[in-house]
């Protein structure tokens, strides 16, 4: 399973991909909660709680195929939260008196067609992340370095998930050590200075910041692999000597400019005042 966000008229909706169905799982609370448009998730996740049972009542066969998968919280912890594929999604829709229903059934269908399609053509995901990029303000310099980066990273997971470290928690523990040292800040609080929440905070780096980021992950992985690092408790030394590696360079750098490498610039800021 891998979990991504993806974004429907600026709602992050959570999604997982089942490598076995080729199906993508959708957060059906993050549905409803467009489709009424209600920003509390509390009071989404009591709508579909209602609905769910009304729906129960009627015998409705979509309660028996709601799926339950873990998925990241807000608060960065995951849940078993219910989920539906893009068929089911599209029945339950017709349940909600919405305006938003033929827009997000419209969407539902769109993104399920483009995952099929990167699954036979894999370059589509990579031309469409570029265009994301390009039309939340970023130039063709940064998305280059925002793309060796991300190839940097998947590297580094890699290594993990192959040397006993658990995905989810385990390597956000590691990737939070890792940042801590090189920025003295944690990926928390990082997003805090861009007013950032559930964004990606990669997306809104500026290029020496994702430079920063790609040194410590690489120096990272080329330690553990040389230090044959297994488990979370021994790929912390690593991740906790490397941060400091691009820490000490980063130091160098803004004694050097006078210019600090950590900024507040935050891209969905930049986006509005480009519209």
């Amino acid at each position: 399973m891998k979990q991504k966000l993806t974004i429907f008229e600026n709602n992050n909706i959570r999604r997982v991909y089942d490598e076995k169905s080729e199906k993508w799982y959708f957060s059906v609370v993050d549905i409803i909660a467009v489709l009424i448009d209600q920003k509390d998730f509390k009071l989404a996740q009591n709508y579909w709680k209602v609905l769910k049972n009304r729906l129960n009542k009627e015998e409705s066969q979509l309660v028996t195929i709601c799926n339950q998968l873990k998925m990241q919280s807000s608060d960065g912890k995951y849940y078993l939260t219910d989920t539906m594929d893009v068929e089911s999604l599209l029945r339950l829709v017709q349940s909600v008196p919405s305006p938003k229903a033929e827009p997000i059934k419209l969407w539902l269908a769109k993104v399920g067609y483009e995952r099929m399609q990167e699954t036979v053509d894999p370059e589509l995901s990579i031309n469409r992340a570029r265009k994301n990029w390009k039309n939340a303000g970023h130039d063709e310099k940064w998305i280059q370095q925002r793309m060796t980066g991300q190839e940097t990273r998947n590297k580094l997971t890699d290594y993990w998930s192959n040397n006993e470290v658990n995905q989810g928690k385990e390597i956000a523990i590691l990737t939070n050590i890792i940042h801590q040292e090189w920025s003295e800040l944690s990926i928390k609080d990082h997003k805090t200075i861009k007013g950032l929440k559930t964004q990606n905070l990669r997306d809104h780096m500026s290029e020496a910041e994702l430079i920063f980021t790609a040194l410590a992950e690489l120096s990272t992985k080329q330690i553990a692999e040389t230090l044959e690092s297994k488990g979370l408790e021994e790929n912390k030394i690593p991740a906790i000597k490397c941060g400091k590696v691009a820490k000490n360079a980063r130091k160098e750098l803004e004694q050097e400019t006078g210019k600090k490498v950590i900024s507040s610039k935050n891209f969905l800021k930049d986006k509005k005042k480009i519209k």
